[in-house]
């Protein structure tokens, strides 16, 4: 990235947040003049110093002229917040290009943190995740009833603009096409298709990371927008073809508001905490288990306006008393202590309530190698990544609490690089599957890196960890804490006589920290690790793992479906020619229903229609839609089904 790029996205990350039905009001005031010029005005105006003044941002456009942006509690909510000193105003280019520059904000505020907290329970950390919300009366539920004129209608333009962005690629989604995309999902937000709507504003989001080079930005992330948004957009449309109802349609529509439920009393046992760091926020979140194995959550998520504070910001959040009841402990002790919790309020996504009805008080923590702790480790490595396959492929809605976490018992191998950048990864053996363990994040103010680093130079080591599922063909594990493991039972076969085992490295924490460590928020140093002396470390047996298995190409038909996101269907239609020998390794790889979206996939991006003259008509690019999302839908399926086959194969040879 280059140092211009840099600058605006730091300059954006300043910003205030934006509705997105405010966008889409005012880039529609546009001439059509003035929206082809839209794209250049936002750029240029990314660039201009913003002042802050309150609840107003000022920026300078030229000598004469002033852009005011009044924010209330850091969100433009309306068209008339923005004001302009031009001629032109308010249909001036200045306006629209200051809403296009401004991060959007959730459609809906009192969804804010809990949006959020599903991003990050997910393993996709949001471009923006909203501050926490106060609790308050809340929806009964989605309707469950067939699917009325005004929800159709939403569907049909929510459905025709999102196969035009996908046909248009990054490159071609612009402002004046996003601000159509953030009409169709304000509409589909008023008729009451909350997922939708949710899925449309993200989309957008992560075009515009995409557009400006933001770091954050991931290609997997705006792919798999955009599947779930194809997706929910073509099934609702099926049923208001088949006019059908029931909790199937209640679950595409959604709900505005995620409710709490009555828990009663629970007895929580801190597990682990880890940061939460986002363009636009920063925070941590923490996970409890219950006397049943219940997992449980709870956040201080907040907005930030300078992104070289953001890292401080998020360990900082781990020294902040946690927000429920009178409990007097902060994040970072409550995942050593314990809370006993009356009247306590819960959602179905596992975040505890701190209404003023909560009431708890500190109790006694539990070891991760004690109960209720000690059955999350009980399932074997397979079960666990099924499990959070599973989950995976939920609405977030219904998602349960920690489905994508995995609990582990390993030794570790010692680092490799890895992957086609070198990037360090340090393996393990769980089982006899050799798990690639990855820094769950990557920014250097974090602590991820550094205890990963310093992991790497205690071969043999053994663990009893958590972490986040990365899926992959190969297993990998987004590491999140690490704490001491059972105690090794005795050697069998080994006679009374025989001379004493070399000795092994083993952590050595202090007292306060119970045997555990957040790899997000506490540093690991060099005298928190037992290393015995070179000449007493039993050499360690590396894994037999024989010639590798053939790698199924799942990647030929992948990057085909990610080329038309990033290119668009023209740039796709380029490539027909050289992907005749794609289809064919596809084939004699056994996946004859890959290479068979694959050609239907290319062949759509060609067919399209045109007049008796031979040039291209309007086209409403539903059956390159259509194609592609059956392409992606497969490509998604098949890579969880290689992850799961990779963990539950073990490695031949001897174990260390």
């Amino acid at each position: 990235m280059t140092e211009a790029v840099q600058d605006v996205t730091e300059a954006r990350v300043q910003w205030p947040e934006v509705r997105p039905e405010v966008v889409a009001e005012v880039v529609a005031g546009l001439s059509a003049r003035l929206q082809k010029r839209l794209d250049g005005a936002a750029a240029k105006l990314a660039e201009r110093p913003v002042e802050r003044t309150g609840e107003d941002w000022r920026i300078a456009v030229d000598e004469e002229t002033e852009l005011v942006l009044h924010a209330p509690g850091g969100v433009v909510a309306t068209s008339g917040d923005v004001r302009c000193g031009c001629l032109l105003a308010p249909a001036c280019v200045h306006r629209a290009a200051a809403v296009t520059v401004c991060p959007l904000a959730d459609g809906e505020p009192p969804e804010q943190a809990e949006d959020a907290e599903k991003a990050v329970v997910a393993g996709e950390p949001p471009t923006s995740a909203p501050a926490p919300r106060a609790e308050g009366p809340h929806d009964d539920g989605p309707a469950a009833g067939a699917l009325g004129a005004a929800e159709r209608a939403a569907v049909d333009q929510l459905h025709r603009v999102a196969s035009a962005a996908l046909a248009a690629g990054v490159g071609g989604a612009g402002a004046v096409l996003q601000a159509e995309l953030l009409r169709a999902a304000h509409r589909a937000r008023l008729a009451g298709l909350h997922r939708a709507a949710a899925a449309a504003v993200a989309v957008v989001t992560r075009i515009r990371a995409a557009r400006s080079g933001e770091p954050d930005h991931r290609l997997a992330d705006l792919v798999a927008g955009l599947r779930e948004l194809l997706g929910l957009s073509t099934a609702l449309s099926v049923a208001a073809a088949a006019d059908t109802a029931g909790p199937a349609v209640a679950a595409l529509r959604g709900t505005a508001r995620q409710g709490y439920t009555a828990a009663g009393g629970l007895r929580l046992y801190g597990l682990f905490s880890e940061p939460v760091l986002t363009a636009t926020h920063a925070g941590v979140l923490t996970w409890a288990v219950d006397a049943g194995g219940g997992l449980h959550t709870m956040a201080e998520i907040m907005p930030h306006t300078d992104a070289a504070a953001a890292a401080p910001q998020a360990v900082g959040a781990g020294n902040r008393a946690v927000r429920l009841g009178d409990a007097m402990l902060s994040h970072r002790e409550f995942t050593r202590a314990g809370l006993a919790v009356q009247g306590a309020t819960r959602s179905a996504a596992g975040r505890l309530g701190a209404g003023a009805s909560v009431r708890a008080v500190r109790a006694a923590g539990a070891a991760w190698t004690a109960e209720p702790a000690a059955r999350l480790w009980a399932d074997p490595p397979a079960a666990q990544v099924e499990r959070a396959l599973r989950a995976a492929a939920l609405p977030p809605e219904v998602r349960p609490a920690g489905g994508e976490l995995l609990f582990l018992d390993v030794t570790l191998l010692g680092a490799v690089p890895y992957g086609p950048g070198g990037e360090p990864s340090l393996l393990a053996d769980c089982g006899g599957v050799v798990v690639a363990l990855r820094a769950a994040h990557d920014h250097p103010g974090l602590a991820h890196r550094g205890n990963l680093a310093l992991l790497a130079t205690a071969p043999g080591l053994r663990l009893r960890v958590i972490g986040r599922l990365e899926r992959s063909a190969r297993p990998e594990l987004r590491l999140l804490a690490v704490g001491e493991p059972p105690s090794t039972p005795p050697r069998e076969d080994r006679a009374p006589e025989a001379l004493p085992l070399p000795p092994s490295p083993a952590l050595a924490l202090p007292a306060d920290r119970a045997g555990r460590v957040n790899l997000g928020l506490e540093r690991l140093q060099t005298a928190d690790l037992a290393l015995p002396p070179r000449e007493a470390v039993a050499p360690l047996t590396a894994l037999s793992a024989g010639p590798l298995p053939p790698s199924t190409p799942v990647h030929l038909l992948s990057r085909r479906v990610e080329q038309a996101v990033t290119g668009g269907r023209a740039v796709l239609a380029l490539g027909t020619g050289a992907a005749r020998g794609d289809r064919a390794r596809l084939r004699s790889a056994g996946l004859a229903t890959g290479a068979s979206l694959l050609e239907g996939l290319l062949g759509a991006a060609v067919d399209q229609p045109r007049d008796v003259f031979g040039r291209v008509v309007a086209d409403d690019h539903d059956v390159f839609a259509a194609a592609w999302l059956a392409a992606a839908w497969y490509e998604e399926e098949l890579a969880s089904a290689l992850c799961a086959t990779a963990w539950s194969e073990e490695v031949p040879g001897d174990r260390p």
